[in-house]
């Protein structure tokens, strides 16, 4: 048995070196799991190498210190083995570990190959040493070597990796330092148990290791050891170095990550982050705000929570489609699309998804915004528009969008589709009597019973004014006419107006694709003509487009241009019909009648330019100029009989509505410096039927002086009342009476509205005598005056003077 010393500061050397390889090392570790790509196999390379050379350090400086009483020297090739198996075998450990840091399991592997390495390269080692010596071993302290080692690697790995969690950066460098000294410590301790357990014997079969090749001596072994650990501090200091480059970028990728959820937990916009198995797993506060859900409650659920019913499938195939292919429409892209709060109730956002891989882990993020104000703001302004502002119905933009649509499903489908125009008669009056609120009122009254009238297919917009339109897609002309008749029963019923009852009619013009036109300006322009047609054949009717509508149209649009010139042209002129007094036979007055000698046309007839006057609006200038020539002409036959002569003029329903009309009338006589008392202004039925307006201004005219004649009296809506509270000075009765007086019935109108007007201290004007039966009839029913063909028609101004200056009443007219 050979006795051995010990080197103390050697030994001392050696247990330094095991704690610091065991620090650089478990340095090394900790960063396995948070590494990527090369820069984990850097790291894995380093530690294996670190901690395995270092263990092979520790040994041979130990082994140094341990002094023999015969020469030693070590066999180069098991001393490369000893190295190769700790380096190996702590790779193998590191890699373990680097699996599953936090996992008991992945320890215990780790630390069972960490300790195999120390325990092989230790013996591996023992036995590279030639000398005249056998070795021995205590079985006991031999597997007590074992333990050890175990046990070392394992507790320094635990205190290193289960502590690691929660820890301050000052902290887990304690934590490492304590662990890396238990380490070498066990390391150390594992040798010198190793050695303890080692019984050198003297023995000649041994030879001194100067006779071996390949066998190297202890100062060899001193520079190899020196310059293992010269490398091991290299890769310390290059450690060190990425380590605090690390630590710098790890500050600046923690900075930019506190940006990062700063910015998403504080977005207006929802921002949700889902795992590949739909499970959410980030919920900011916006989506807290939209959705309902705080984010306790959604974090940990599948999307399907703010997913509606309808779409959770249609959501789960995508996600699998873009797992399995990595191809989708919807990644990068914005859609708007439904989604569900936690009340169940609907919400439109706005979404955009993107995915991240991370090794085999894939994401999703989706960004929503609640787009609901922006929704409504979109409606707002499609009910502008594309809607009626009164009655809510189409506008003429989204009708001619829809006519352009069913004109192209129609085509395709070989069906027939119809346009229908409706435009209500008389509105004018009732909106001019009555106010605009009135009116309004009406017109959507009568829009609501229109579409009571229409089926789902149709559509009914408004034009304008008073004007509807209808479309009717995959009709017949019978089905057509059996609405068109329902709308007209419809719109005649009766109003409620305060206590009273408003009534009023519409007139109808249909036009039918393909016959009548094939786009849409045609149908709804021969639509209109057809309306215009309905109109002139009496209102409160419908007719269907014919071709010869187009002629009509023509010649009316050739009438209004020429309508238009004829003032300018001095195209007008003035006839005179006498009024005539009954008992004497003498002209009291005359009226005064327009005619239009065109240049191309020739004489055009009142009842065919005056309705185009009052529709265009030309009657305004025309009235004036008539007023003005009449009163101008009766001046000078006033001075030419040097006696008072009533000249009549017939007064439009709008000139009378016309602000300035009582200040017209007095510049009239002003300039032709013609007597008040001397005109006579002739107002139809339809003037007086709004008392709040008419009585004012025939009061104002009645001051100044003119005389005031009720026209046709009888043929429309008079009632005593107007009689009663009117200034009037003349009741004219109607051609219509007059012709049909041989009826008991008719003479008995005559001879009440006769005997009224007289009782009221009326003059009475009989419109329309032909006959002397009719005359001597008139003067047994004390009617005042007469004007007709029996006596005279109306003849043009030369005439007229003839006809004074032979015939003339012996008495002032007046």
């Amino acid at each position: 048995m050979m006795t051995a010393t010990y080197n103390i500061p050697l030994v001392i050397l050696s247990v330094a070196i095991a704690i610091f390889s065991s620090y650089t090392a478990l340095s090394l570790a900790s960063r396995l799991h948070a590494a990527k790509g090369n820069l984990k196999k850097i790291w894995l390379s380093a530690g294996a190498f670190s901690l395995g050379f270092g263990i092979w350090a520790m040994h041979f400086i130990a082994m140094l210190a341990f002094h023999l009483s015969i020469e030693v020297t070590y066999n180069v090739y098991l001393v490369m083995l000893s190295i190769i198996l700790a380096v190996v075998a702590c790779g193998i450990a590191f890699y373990i570990v680097s699996k599953g840091l936090k996992k008991r399991r992945h320890m215990l592997c780790g630390a069972a190959f960490i300790g195999t390495g120390i325990v092989s390269m230790h013996y591996v080692g023992m036995d590279a040493m030639q000398m005249e010596a056998a070795i021995e071993y205590d079985q006991v302290l031999l597997v007590a070597s074992f333990i050890i080692a175990f046990l070392a690697a394992w507790g320094a790995l635990y205190l290193l990796f289960y502590f690691q969690k929660d820890a301050t950066p000052f902290n887990f460098r304690i934590r490492k330092a304590i662990s890396a000294v238990i380490m070498g410590i066990a390391i150390s301790g594992m040798h010198y148990t190793g050695m303890a357990a080692a019984n050198f014997t003297s023995s000649h079969e041994h030879p001194a290791s100067h006779h071996i090749a390949g066998s190297i001596n202890s100062t060899v072994m001193a520079y190899g050891v020196g310059i293992g650990m010269t490398f091991i501090l290299g890769i310390v200091l290059g450690s060190i170095y990425f380590d605090k480059r690390l630590q710098m970028k790890s500050s600046e990728l923690e900075f930019m990550d506190n940006i990062y959820q700063n910015f998403v937990m504080n977005a207006n916009d929802a921002v949700i982050l889902l795992d590949q198995n739909d499970v959410i797993i980030s919920w900011n506060k916006a989506a807290e705000h939209i959705f309902g859900y705080k984010a306790e409650e959604a974090l940990g659920q599948v999307m399907d929570i703010i997913i509606p019913e309808r779409y959770r499938q249609a959501h789960k195939d995508g996600i699998q489609r873009y797992l399995q292919t990595e191809e989708t429409s919807l990644i990068g892209k914005t859609l708007e699309i439904p989604a569900r709060k936690k009340d169940g109730t609907e919400l439109p956002i706005e979404l955009s998804i993107s995915a991240l891989k991370r090794e085999e882990e894939t994401y999703f993020s989706g960004i929503m915004r609640d787009i609901s104000e922006r929704k409504k703001a979109e409606e707002q302004i499609n009910e502008l528009v594309y809607r009626d502002p009164l009655t809510n119905l189409p506008n003429r933009r989204l009708f001619n969008d829809y006519l352009a649509k069913s004109i192209e499903q129609a085509s395709f489908d070989g069906q027939l589709l119809a346009v229908m125009f409706i435009d209500l008669d008389r509105f004018k009056n009732i909106n001019d009597s009555l106010g605009h609120a009135i009116g309004d009122m009406l017109l959507v009254e009568v829009a609501k019973r229109m579409e009571a009238c229409i089926g789902m297919k149709d559509m009914l917009a408004r034009q304008g004014g008073d004007e509807y339109i209808l479309i009717f897609p995959r009709t017949s002309h019978q089905e057509v006419a059996n609405t068109a008749t329902a709308i007209l029963e419809s719109i005649n019923k009766p109003y409620a107006y305060e206590q009273n009852e408003l009534i009023v009619s519409g007139s109808i013009g249909i036009s039918m694709f393909p016959e009548d036109g094939k786009d849409a300006e045609t149908l709804v322009k021969h639509a209109d003509l057809s309306m215009y047609r309905a109109k002139e054949l009496g209102k409160n009717n419908f007719q269907f487009f014919t071709a010869d509508m187009n002629e009509l149209i023509a010649n009316k649009m050739s009438l209004e241009l020429g309508l238009r010139k004829a003032l300018t042209n001095n195209e007008f002129e003035l006839y005179y019909q006498p009024q005539v007094e009954v008992e004497s036979g003498a002209i009291k007055g005359m009226e005064a009648l327009i005619r239009w000698r065109n240049p191309k046309l020739g004489i055009v007839p009142p009842n065919e330019f005056i309705p185009l006057a009052e529709e265009t609006g030309l009657i305004i200038p025309i009235g004036k100029w008539v007023m003005q020539t009449a009163c101008e002409q009766a001046k000078k036959w006033e001075s030419m009989l040097n006696k008072p002569l009533r000249i009549s003029v017939n007064i439009s329903a709008l000139q009378f509505q016309q602000p300035d009309f009582t200040d017209v009338v007095k510049k009239v006589l002003e300039r032709t410096n013609l007597s008040a008392t001397s005109l006579e202004l002739e107002l139809t039925e339809s003037i007086v039927q709004n008392p709040q307006h008419a009585l004012p201004i025939m009061k104002e005219l009645k001051e100044m002086g003119v005389l005031l004649s009720l026209d046709d009296f009888g043929t429309g809506y008079s009632s005593l009342s107007y009689l009663r509270s009117f200034p009037l000075d003349t009741l004219k009765i109607d051609k219509l009476f007059i012709d049909n007086m041989h009826h008991v019935k008719d003479e008995a109108i005559v001879n009440t509205i006769i005997s009224m007007a007289n009782s009221l201290e009326l003059n009475v004007i009989a419109e329309g005598v032909e006959t002397t039966e009719q005359l001597a009839s008139l003067a047994g029913k004390a009617c005042d005056e007469y004007q007709g063909y029996l006596f005279s028609k109306p003849v043009p101004c030369e005439e007229f003077e003839s006809l004074l200056q032979t015939i003339t009443s012996p008495e002032p007219a007046m």
